[in-house]
């Protein structure tokens, strides 16, 4: 299965369950580990564990396997590692703490465009 069909099986399964602000980061120049991160909001730790279940269950109808799941206990924030793609459902408040979309926006690569670019002024 190719990266883009995997990723709108997650958006899909997401959507089903009602999660709110789904938002996809590349993060195939950032890091080795992963292509894709994808993060979602859920209004309760109940939704946020029906939403990672459900892509779970889709992931495994599309004969992928998830190399792990963590957070289930508590429903906060549950991760889902899918391989190429990391699922992250996570209630308001602990999305608006961690601020997972600009610690992954800011990247290092702009950053090292911004001093090359000021080492050859």
């Amino acid at each position: 299965m190719n990266l883009s069909d995997l990723q709108q099986i997650i958006i899909d399964a997401l959507e089903d369950v009602k999660a709110r602000d789904i938002e996809v980061i590349d993060t195939a120049r950032l890091t080795s580990q992963f292509e894709r991160i994808i993060v979602a909001s859920a209004d309760s730790g109940r939704q946020t564990r029906a939403l990672a279940r459900n892509v779970l269950d889709r992931a495994n109808a599309a004969g992928i396997k998830a190399l792990g799941i963590e957070g289930e206990e508590n429903g906060e924030w549950v991760l889902v590692d899918l391989g190429e793609i990391v699922v992250h459902v996570m209630q308001p408040a602990v999305r608006a703490h961690y601020r997972l979309e600009e610690l992954w926006t800011s990247s290092l690569p702009h950053r090292a465009e911004s001093a090359g670019k000021a080492a050859e002024a």
